[in-house]
């Protein structure tokens, strides 16, 4: 799946779930939970053990069913790894143009971090596919996003850091691209409890909300 195709998708579903586990096995599980949720989306962080091989063994096992991307990735060469074993998307948590010059030349898609409006237009202007506005509930939530669209209509961003089912609508409202969610989503406690199907129907709510409040704001 080329560049172009990977971000149409994760606009059109709207979320990207952030998966930060502790340990692969639990990672996998969240990703078949969230799957069967109808999300075929997925961002392993490298906080995860084994980030790494964890990313080979979803693309191999899923293909292009799932979108894996990695998360937390702060250079160029931990981003080449990623890309190497299988990641679609590469996000951080920063904006560091060497990491996004690496998505560039691998032709992925590149998702660095930003909060200020200065910051969000380096990393747009240095070749950002999207934008992850973060942590956006320690600046005020969808009122910041909204605050930002009016200057910059034309930067993707996808809030990221306290996104939650109650959250989640407002942040569509405000013009956010696709949503990040973590722990509102795929909690690991309800995962290590054998909650599975719990995290399942999680997803689907989050995929409700951003349907309904794009069909309201349309």
């Amino acid at each position: 799946m080329n560049k172009s195709a990977v971000i149409s998708r994760i606009k059109e579903i709207g979320l990207i779930p952030v998966v930060r586990t502790e340990s692969p096995d639990i990672a996998l599980r969240a990703v078949e939970a969230v799957r069967e949720g109808g999300v075929p989306i997925v961002e392993i962080t490298m906080t995860v053990p084994g980030a790494i091989p964890t990313i080979e063994k979803i693309a191999a096992r899923y293909g292009p069913e799932i979108i894996v991307g990695a998360g937390t990735v702060i250079d160029p060469q931990t981003a080449r790894l990623c890309i190497l074993a299988g990641a679609l998307f590469i996000v951080s948590p920063v904006v560091d143009p060497e990491t996004i010059t690496a998505c560039l030349r691998y032709g992925v898609a590149a998702i660095p971090g930003a909060l200020t409006p200065t910051e969000v237009l380096a990393a747009w202007t240095a070749g950002a596919d999207c934008v992850k506005l973060f942590p956006v509930n320690a600046v005020g939530g969808p009122g910041y996003l909204r605050s930002l669209k009016a200057p910059l209509p034309q930067i993707e961003l996808v809030p990221t850091g306290g996104v939650t089912l109650d959250t989640a609508a407002e942040f569509i409202k405000a013009g956010a691209s696709a949503l990040g969610v973590g722990s509102d989503l795929v909690d690991t406690r309800i995962l290590k409890d054998g909650g599975d199907k719990i995290i399942a129907e999680r997803a689907r709510q989050f995929l409700d909300k951003v349907r309904e409040a794009r069909r309201r704001s349309s």
